[in-house]
């Protein structure tokens, strides 16, 4: 079943911990919210599972609609209702990312700026030292105990967050805690400087291909866990906001990058909510070619920011974009990705 009390704390960073490269260590960090509430993040930097050094990826200059989702939410825990319809993570459904542009790092190691923990505290520390600087961590939430104190920073009651990473597409032993819409992950926004920066963890033994209703894994038919490589036919622009009154001609344009013509029979492009229209019917895509998808009036794309998926015959996902609400702004201007 997925996560249970999924959400994401808004609050301030005000301290660290470092466990070092034990058994199962994480990254701790010390965060109140404007209440004066206490809670701990525990974000693992090490999987129980071969191979055991996390995937990362950071975005140095977070760029999505996400932000824009996540105006307004007081500071504290938010609990977030299951589905794509609020701020929720979702690394397969929310391209939020490339997946491909995931790295490994050891948890901790000797010598600076070589392990996950360095990388970590590159960018949490920032925000501890910023004091208009703010945290966003979704996972799932633990406490409070009234009568518990932390483990780690000792306040009462104890309260935090952990599953601050992948929650979906896990090998049996984790299968449990499969979903979809509700991956974590950690947002770090310094409103003096403009800036967010996104921080997504995922263990190598976690599937990018998932279930729509369960976030299981979709093994190939061979067996093998799929992963995240690049596809042949990608999103390279769309048509979001054309010019006249609504509702518009909305195009996506796709691009077979590959050096074979590709089959699009069956291949959908959908929005955020699963809203899409079908690939026309055309002979296979040549090598190099490109293919202006019409969405039509069941498949609109908001002009305040979205995503865009191209899912193949099966409903499998070949590759998706994000645009913001600044990049929508423009009437008849194409979005280039």
């Amino acid at each position: 079943m997925p996560l249970k009390n999924y959400g994401v704390l808004l609050a301030r960073a005000v301290d660290i911990r470092r466990e070092g490269a034990r058994e199962t260590p994480h990254y701790q960090i010390h965060l109140t919210d404007d209440h004066g509430t206490h809670y701990r993040a525990a974000v693992n930097v090490l999987s129980q599972e071969h191979p055991s050094e996390l995937l990362y990826l950071v975005a140095d200059d977070f760029r999505h609609p996400l932000t824009a989702r996540l105006e307004g939410l007081p500071s504290g825990w938010n609990t977030l209702p299951a589905g794509p319809g609020g701020p929720n993570l979702d690394f397969v459904r929310g391209n939020l990312f490339d997946p491909a542009g995931m790295r490994t790092l050891p948890p901790d190691v000797a010598g600076p700026d070589n392990d996950l923990a360095d990388l970590l505290d590159h960018y949490v520390r920032r925000a501890v030292d910023d004091p208009e600087a703010r945290v966003y961590l979704f996972g799932a939430r633990f406490g409070p105990e009234p009568a518990v104190k932390d483990k780690v920073f000792g306040f009462l009651p104890g309260n935090g967050v952990h599953d601050i990473h992948m929650n979906q597409g896990n090998s049996h032993r984790f299968r449990g805690d499969d979903g979809v819409w509700q991956d974590g992950g950690l947002l770090l926004h310094f409103p003096g400087q403009s800036r967010w920066v996104g921080i997504f963890l995922a263990f190598q033994s976690q599937s990018w291909h998932t279930d729509d209703t369960t976030g299981h894994t979709l093994d190939d038919v061979d067996g093998t866990r799929p992963t995240p490589t690049a596809r042949p036919v990608r999103i390279v622009a769309a048509l979001v906001n054309p010019k006249g009154p609504a509702p518009e001609a909305e195009t996506v344009t796709l691009l077979n990058a590959s050096p074979d013509p590709v089959d699009l029979t069956g291949y959908r492009v959908v929005g955020r909510l699963g809203l899409g229209a079908p690939v026309p019917a055309t002979a296979p895509l040549a090598a190099g070619s490109c293919l202006t998808v019409p969405l039509g009036t069941d498949a609109q794309l908001g002009n305040h920011g979205g995503e865009i998926t191209l899912l193949d015959a099966v409903g499998l996902k070949v590759h998706g974009v994000s645009y913001t609400g600044d990049e929508a702004a423009r009437e008849g201007w194409t979005v280039v990705f």
